[in-house]
């Protein structure tokens, strides 16, 4: 017997085993129609513990270096921007609004912003102040970044490190090595919470995040001028916000492709505002 091709072909077949069981989808369809079935092997509760544990060293790290917080202004602009957008997402899942969001602001030169597992938003000053954003454009990052963590593409990448950990643990079972199921999850972990997001789940951001900003009121053409200042102030390079985005030019064809079907919500949004209310606490 071959024990080596019996092993491989276990790991296979464990593998797709795993991926047909947990297939689901983690959100309504919404009025932009995003509905790919997801591979989701680990909990919500694991992955939000982890990313909060992760936010809070970001926090206290900045802190440490009294960068968090400092540019009064635009955290109370990033809060008043969140306030309207977060009771957007209980069109994706009704669940999200009882999140515990938190909104900060670290002082930085990278262009970048991120909503953890579970809504913790970060934003970067260098985003804000180096591309000059207009509120409907730091709506359309935000709007991008919630839609990461309502998709849970966080929860998404751990699955896949999982499921490919586990086929390897398989392997090293039958050839008598192997790890234990907690090591399993803190390695794939460590690889789903680290790396970037894949191209298909920066392009379902995108869309689903338009829909946020549209619903909140906000102008979706913004969206198009957002990485309009992006191509402009980066080029070809890529900063870790932008390393595996789509390249702007396919990002911005597909953004105006949608923006017919979210542009009657935000004429809505714009006839009939919805009273503002204070969501993400102020500290």
């Amino acid at each position: 017997m071959n024990v080596k091709y019996l092993a491989q072909t276990c790991g296979i077949a464990l593998i797709l085993a795993l991926g047909l069981a947990a297939c689901t989808t983690t959100t309504q369809q919404g009025a932009t129609g995003i509905n790919r079935q997801q591979l989701l092997l680990v909990s919500s509760e694991q992955v939000e513990a982890m990313a909060a544990q992760s936010y809070q060293e970001e926090l206290t790290k900045a802190s440490s270096k009294r960068a968090l917080n400092t540019d009064k202004a635009n955290l109370e602009r990033i809060r008043q921007i969140a306030d309207r957008l977060i009771p957007q997402v209980v069109t994706f899942r009704s669940d999200a609004l009882a999140w515990r969001w938190e909104v900060n602001l670290e002082t930085r030169d990278d262009l970048n912003a991120y909503c953890a597992p579970g809504g913790k938003i970060m934003f970067f000053t260098g985003i804000i102040n180096k591309l000059n954003l207009t509120d409907d454009e730091i709506a359309a990052i935000m709007g991008h970044e919630i839609a990461h963590a309502l998709r849970e593409h966080g929860r998404e990448r751990v699955s896949q490190a999982y499921a490919q950990n586990a086929g390897l643990n398989l392997v090293g079972a039958i050839t008598g090595m192997s790890q234990g199921t907690s090591a399993l999850l803190q390695q794939a972990a460590q690889i789903g919470l680290t790396l970037p997001n894949g191209r298909g789940q920066e392009s379902e951001a995108d869309i689903i995040g338009l829909e946020l900003l549209a619903r909140a009121g906000y102008n979706p053409n913004a969206a198009v001028t957002l990485w309009q200042k992006m191509a402009a102030a980066t080029g070809n390079s890529s900063g870790s916000f932008l390393s595996t985005h789509p390249g702007n030019a396919q990002r911005i064809r597909d953004l105006q492709a949608a923006i017919p079907k979210v542009m009657p919500l935000y004429q809505q949004a714009r006839r009939s505002p919805a009273p503002s209310r204070a969501i993400v606490p102020r500290t």
